[in-house]
């Protein structure tokens, strides 16, 4: 007689078919359409835990660059004057104080700008 090891197939089983509660029709009830669906779920959360990072990064730049203009001063100035001076905030913090923070974000433009005008003066 063949051994199947019925205990740990059943519950492999029953565990995938948990994973997959909330998913519409056979791919919550059956455990072929429930596998499928989980491995194909689970290739977009990696490929999307990576992409998060990317659109994040995107929306402080466009945050940083609008505060930045307004200031008058465009997003890659702004940040070569950053690197200038050797003020080493990353876009998070930036477009944070950007946000919330616009008295302390024109001290930074000054800042830069200021860093900029002597990094001229040195090539000069």
């Amino acid at each position: 007689m063949r051994a199947t090891n019925a205990p740990a197939s059943r519950k492999r089983r029953i565990r995938t078919i948990k994973a997959a509660k909330g998913f519409r029709m056979r791919r919550s009830k059956l455990y072929r359409y429930a596998a499928d669906a989980l491995d194909h779920g689970r290739q977009y959360a990696f490929r999307d835990r990576k992409t998060k990072k990317r659109n994040y990064r995107a929306l402080w730049q466009v945050r940083i660059n609008a505060a930045a203009r307004s200031a008058g001063m465009t997003y890659s100035r702004f940040m070569e004057g950053m690197k200038a001076a050797q003020i080493e905030l990353d876009r998070k913090t930036l477009a944070d104080i950007a946000a919330t923070d616009s008295t302390a974000f024109t001290e930074l433009v000054r800042v830069a700008q200021d860093a900029l005008k002597t990094k001229q003066a040195k090539a000069a």
